[in-house]
């Protein structure tokens, strides 16, 4: 009877595997399929890399890393699709909340977001952990980052704050000079610049869509007492750091500002930091 119950057991086990990798590949193939009709996109490859059961019954969320050519540039980025075996969703949202359930998809952030020279604030050896993405002439950035620091600087001894640029130059193209200059003053061993940036009021020296590098590398040393040069702005290191932040950034599906990340993990409500260092 035991036998009999046991091969009972590993038949149903491996029926339930093969039917999530046969719901594996029909919604990788659907994925597939569904990049390759757009035009402007060579998908040169296309890969399963997190899978996860929802709180909803038989749905899973499905998180692909995707390498491509769009447009003749060369792109890496992530997609999330939902699916029962049955049906497929591009997304999933809570009819009382309006809220999408992607966020549900995301894996906790791995070690390689923890690194050195984005270490704002904090221990880098505390239990605790906030990451943050920020576009400096954001306006909800501008209220929410100052109050992570403060709170951060009241509990630095057990907490670390990671702060990352993500520069939304189409809403706002001055802060890809500005997070430049920030980058400058954060070398130079002044991290205290970022809270000054976020409280400083720019308008009186230039818009959210000034592009004159000049303008506003004048309008930040005068506002914040540096000598900061065009120069030192305009350097391939210096760039290539505010590209791979923002590359960071969308690795870990951030799509606006502020995101914030506490212990790994994305936080919409951006609340659970509040919580920290108690």
């Amino acid at each position: 009877m035991q036998k009999a119950m046991t091969y009972f057991l590993s038949t149903v086990l491996l029926s339930l595997s093969a039917s999530a990798i046969a719901i594996d590949d029909k919604v990788l193939d659907f994925e597939k399929q569904r990049l390759k009709a757009n035009k402007q996109i060579e998908v040169q490859d296309i890969q399963l890399s997190f899978k996860k059961e929802l709180p909803q019954k038989e749905w899973y969320g499905f998180l692909f890393d995707i390498d491509a050519n769009f447009k003749g540039k060369q792109v890496k980025f992530k997609d999330i699709v939902f699916s029962n075996g049955e049906y497929i969703a591009l997304d999933l949202i809570h009819i009382d909340t309006h809220e999408s359930i992607k966020k549900d998809v995301m894996p906790k952030l791995t070690n390689a977001y923890y690194k050195k020279e984005n270490l704002l604030l904090g221990n880098p050896e505390a239990k605790d952990t906030i990451v943050v993405f920020s576009d400096p002439l954001c306006p909800f950035c501008m209220d929410f980052i100052p109050d992570v620091i403060r709170h951060v600087q009241k509990h630095k001894n057990s907490i670390a704050l990671y702060y990352y640029h993500f520069p939304l130059l189409q809403l706002h193209p001055a802060s890809g000079v500005l997070t430049r200059l920030m980058d400058v003053a954060i070398e130079q061993g002044n991290k205290d610049i970022v809270l000054k940036v976020y409280e400083a009021d720019w308008d009186k020296y230039f818009t959210e869509q000034e592009t004159n590098e000049i303008k506003i590398l004048e309008a930040f040393n005068k506002e914040l007492n540096t000598h900061i040069t065009l120069e030192q702005i305009q350097t391939k290191k210096i760039n290539e750091k505010i590209l791979d932040d923002i590359q960071m950034g969308e690795n870990a599906l951030v799509q606006g500002t502020p995101t914030i990340f506490v212990n790994g993990e994305k936080d919409s409500n951006k609340t659970k930091f509040l919580e920290l260092g108690k």
